[in-house]
């Protein structure tokens, strides 16, 4: 098979298999092919792979950060060499076009690996003068072997954004990717070893739930870094809190988008276009709950639905295709029983709505109107192509709706009015938000959420302190006073 890897696992510097472990078919979402079969982790490849990251983390810690991001920077410039080639296995592994994963995958994990590389040589403490001459400085240290557990629908930029920060601090990293989607972080670990990473500090297993329970409550690993659904949310952080480990959750969302009537239409179809249908809608952040103010919403509506006649749709490896198919037949056949959900609660179906007749896994870019709170595809995460209109008149209405739900990913307001802009901002209960755009996520920004959306951040300055911690030294420059 075209992309069958050299073996299930990397681990130490090299390709590992046990084909004892539990068969993983890697199936190409626009036929419905086999492309690759993989083996999940037995108990014996687990403790290799994380005897493999405790061996190697003291030594790489003791580089200095000079050194460590230098490998990680030169990890960065060979991914961007290879980004067509990693954009094709990426197409191949999600079904997202290639028009999409050649400017935001490999990308965005080069962009990681750049990021933190440059940033890992001013890791410091501080110096904290006290009265007296007395005085305390801090160390920042590496918490140890850290496990990343991704998500599939971008397997390659999570590899990277979990990685780069982990091994900028000096830990070093056993990363499991979604079963769905395993091919992509395998070449990222083989990436970073060729750019001079020692064997043994970025570790791949693959595996289903069970490999990644293990690796989470191993005594070994000091951190956890999950990106996925709630409820899988909840069971790392309970497992991991009973070892007291570091935990950062970056989880699902049904995130609202507001667009006033004052808002350029255009920018406002494009923003929801890029949070409802980009990557077939498989976006945790996505601005699903779309607010439209009364007085703009059959124009936008109408708008909409013209922009989205455009949609190309077809075969992902073709340059000109702008919209794929959905990662499995198990995702589409959930997003279709969401769209069925809108029809029988009364929601108008304005376009779309249907599984697409061809191979694989398409399903039509869908949009509801007319959708009011209480019904299912309102307060559900979906997790594909279906986009809910909803109807508000005023600022104080919309917001009280906008944030009346148990996650908070994202949210985005579209407007000219650059006061109420700020404003809305302010007011939502989400960790990333947007005016006038939608669904971009730079590196040097901190990108996560705030109530059953996560805990932590990742990208941005902010990461790093979700994989060290700061070692607190007094110093006293006096004779020591006790009371007997």
């Amino acid at each position: 098979m075209k992309f069958q890897p050299r073996a299930s696992h990397f681990i130490d510097g090299e390709y590992i298999e046990d084909t004892n472990g539990a068969a993983i078919e890697v199936i190409y979402p626009a036929t419905g092919e086999v492309i690759a079969r993989l083996h999940s982790a037995t108990p014996a490849i687990v403790e290799q792979a994380l005897n493999s990251a405790k061996n190697a983390q003291a030594a790489w810690a003791a580089l200095s950060g000079t050194e460590r991001g230098r490998i990680l920077r030169r990890a960065s410039d060979i991914m961007r060499e290879r980004n067509y080639d990693l954009s094709v296995l990426e197409t191949h592994d999600t079904g997202k076009p290639i028009q999409e994963t050649t400017v935001a995958d490999a990308t965005s994990g080069a962009d990681a690996l750049e990021y933190f590389g440059g940033l890992a040589a001013s890791l410091t403490g501080e110096h904290i003068p006290l009265g007296g001459g007395d005085f305390v400085y801090t160390i920042r240290e590496a918490l140890g072997v850290c496990v990343g557990i991704g998500a599939w629908n971008y397997p390659t930029q999570i590899a990277c954004w979990k990685g780069a920060p982990a091994l900028a601090c000096g830990n070093t990293m056993v990363f499991k990717p979604s079963e769905t989607t395993p091919l992509s972080a395998l070449k990222v670990a083989e990436i970073l070893v060729e750019a001079g990473a020692p064997k043994g500090v970025y570790n791949v297993i693959q595996g289903y739930g069970d490999v990644g329970a293990s690796l989470v409550t191993d005594p070994r690993v000091a951190k956890v870094s999950l990106t996925g659904s709630v409820p899988t949310g909840r069971k790392v952080y309970a497992a991991a809190a009973d070892g007291m480990k570091h935990v950062t959750m970056e989880l699902g969302g049904k995130s609202p988008m507001i667009v006033f009537d004052d808002a350029d239409i255009e920018n406002a179809v494009s923003g929801a276009i890029l949070g409802n249908f980009y990557s077939s809608g498989q976006v945790c952040s996505n601005g699903t709950r779309v607010f439209v103010q009364k007085g703009i919403k059959e124009a936008f509506l109408k708008r909409l639905s013209e922009r989205l006649d455009h949609a190309k749709i077809g075969d992902p490896m073709d340059e000109d295709v702008s919209f794929g198919p959905m990662v499995s037949e198990n995702q589409m056949n959930i997003a279709l029983g969401y769209i069925e959900k809108g029809k029988a609660e009364g929601a108008r179906l304005v376009y779309g709505g249907e599984r697409i007749e061809r191979d694989g896994y398409f399903v039509q870019p869908t949009v509801f109107a007319d959708v009011t709170d209480n019904m299912t595809i309102a307060r559900e995460e979906i997790f594909g192509p279906v986009m809910s209109v909803l109807d508000f008149e005023t600022e104080e209405e919309v917001m009280a709706r906008a944030n009346d739900t148990e996650f908070g990913l994202a949210a985005g307001v579209f407007t000219n009015d650059l006061t109420r802009a700020h404003r809305i901002v302010a007011g939502f209960e989400a960790g990333t938000c947007y005016i006038n755009t939608y669904n971009l996520a730079p590196v040097e920004a901190p990108f996560g959420g705030s109530k059953m959306s996560g805990v932590g951040r990742e990208n941005s300055k902010l990461a790093i302190n979700h994989f060290s911690e700061m070692k607190t030294v007094y110093v006293s420059m006096n004779d020591v006073e006790a009371p007997y």
